[in-house]
């Protein structure tokens, strides 16, 4: 192979690192484990509607298992109530198989960039271009540093106006806005959403730093 095209592969595996490793943030938070951590964090609000932590864990789950499983929506709308009534309106199920779909896209995207990083990382071994695919990972390593520390600026100066520009990417017009008495909102305060932030900005610049950091010149053989 023509040493000239190794700067390519390089840089393309620098360009599809930071989207593997915020996937992997994510998925993280697409687990039950996170619900529990989430709803016992200090300071969680309350649901003034009267959801117990309990409840929250009892609705949250299913809710969540829904976005990464094979069900239609009828897997939601069949959750109900005590007294019969659904937990949730047709407009909440409405965004509910929206979200379901950006979620699986996304997810799928990021299996075939692993695959495909995976692949290129078992040529660059047989090919001997090890150093070339190591130099790729540290400068996403830090390129995800940067975007991430640029996304966790904007989203601490004004998170309201991030959270929408962010829904506004994925869903039409207003379809993710609730009343505060929605089970969604009760579920899924918008401190939820902070925590999953931080969360994401922060595990993810530490796995950046250790791209950058941790992965050192390595000598061809």
């Amino acid at each position: 192979m023509p040493k000239s095209i190794l700067p390519l592969f390089s840089w393309l595996i620098t360009l599809l690192a930071p989207f593997a490793v915020i996937m992997l943030v994510v998925r993280l938070l697409l687990t039950p484990v996170f619900l529990q951590i989430e709803y016992r964090m200090p300071g969680f609000p309350a649901d003034s509607y009267g959801f117990s932590q309990a409840d929250r864990l009892r609705w949250a789950t299913p809710s969540l298992a829904y976005l990464t499983n094979d069900a239609g929506i009828d897997f939601l709308a069949d959750l109900k109530f005590d007294d019969g009534t659904p937990i949730y309106n047709e407009r909440e199920l409405s965004h509910m198989l929206d979200v379901k779909i950006v979620v699986q896209k996304l997810l799928n995207a990021w299996l075939l960039v692993l695959g495909l990083l995976a692949a290129l990382a078992i040529w660059a071994r047989l090919a001997n271009w090890l150093p070339e695919y190591r130099l790729g990972w540290r400068r996403g390593g830090f390129l995800t540093l940067g975007l991430l520390l640029t996304i966790s600026l904007f989203a601490a100066v004004s998170f309201w106006q991030f959270f929408t520009l962010f829904h506004s990417l994925f869903f039409s017009g207003d379809s993710w806005l609730f009343e505060f008495s929605d089970t969604l909102i009760r579920l899924f305060p918008l401190r939820f959403w902070q925590d999953c932030v931080i969360f994401i900005g922060g595990l993810s610049v530490l796995l950046g730093l250790a791209l950058g950091f941790g992965l050192k010149p390595h000598k061809k053989a």
